[in-house]
């Protein structure tokens, strides 16, 4: 198991950075988003803040570093396709704080990834001041700070390791194969063990290394998502979000969003009325 983590601050106020954050996909940084729904939202009555669980759809890629560590074929012929992301959320107006946890759906026998972010109005964590009904262009000196925690594990071997000392158990030997074997075992499983382990924290560390550079890209994308929001209000973020996916859609984005509604298709928004 291994352990990512990176602390920063947005020159922006709470309200602004957990109301960008709702609105972050897609922008220039995130483009490979395709689609994000929200599952489930409500208002805790006792405490008042705000539960939100989302499913993200992303297009993915093995890296080709860990290809060389699946059996063949496992990657798929182009290595490519879509994977699921399950993000839940919880956000305290009144206190300044939103806690967030992402986690992969597919692959996670292979690399399973759980990002926890903490955000905090830097002013709540000095002097507990109250900044609700804050325009959320109006800076005042604010500061959110976000802590990210990722954590990485692979289980890649373990399967395969319990079914072959299953199938070992379970066959029929003779007692000099047995004794053999006993003797043996030992070494085979210190040796498996070994390379097994070594597999895993290889995995791992790509993870932690390709993680380095997503943290980045997602800093660079929510800060392009809070200038909208503070140059144009929600109609800027809106209008770039709209850029965004004609942009993602590459030149003849036109010709197939003309495509879809012509036959009937309705092309997924990532505007949904749940998200703001």
């Amino acid at each position: 198991m291994k352990f990512f983590e990176n602390v920063f601050s947005y020159d922006y106020s709470f309200p602004a950075v957990s109301l960008a954050y709702f609105l972050r996909y897609p922008n220039p940084y995130s483009r490979h988003v395709l689609t994000t729904d929200v599952i489930d939202r409500y208002v805790d009555p006792e405490t008042q803040r705000l539960h939100t669980t989302r499913l993200h759809l992303k297009k993915s890629k093995i890296p080709s570093a860990m290809l060389k560590f699946l059996p063949k074929g496992i990657g798929g012929s182009d290595n490519s396709g879509q994977s699921y992301i399950l993000e839940t959320s919880v956000v305290d107006v009144k206190e300044g704080w939103m806690k967030t946890e992402s986690r992969n759906m597919e692959w996670t026998g292979i690399l399973s990834v759980v990002e926890r972010q903490f955000y905090q109005r830097q002013s709540a964590a000095e002097g507990g001041q109250c900044l609700v009904g804050l325009p959320i262009d109006d800076k005042k000196d604010e500061r959110t700070t976000v802590k990210t925690t990722v954590t990485f594990r692979s289980r890649l071997g373990q399967g395969k390791l319990l079914g072959h000392r299953k199938k070992t158990e379970g066959s029929s030997l003779t007692a000099d194969q047995g004794a053999d074997l006993e003797e043996d075992a030992p070494k085979r499983g210190f040796f498996t063990s070994w390379s097994t382990a070594g597999i895993q924290r290889t995995i791992e560390l790509i993870g932690v290394k390709r993680t380095r550079d997503a943290v980045l890209r997602s800093k660079q994308g929510m800060n392009v998502v809070l200038e909208r929001l503070r140059n144009g209000g929600i109609v800027g973020v809106l209008e770039g979000m709209r850029q965004d996916r004609e942009a993602a859609l590459g030149p003849d984005g036109h010709w197939k969003r003309a495509w879809l509604h012509g036959n009937g298709m309705k092309e997924h928004s990532y505007m949904e009325d749940d998200d703001g």
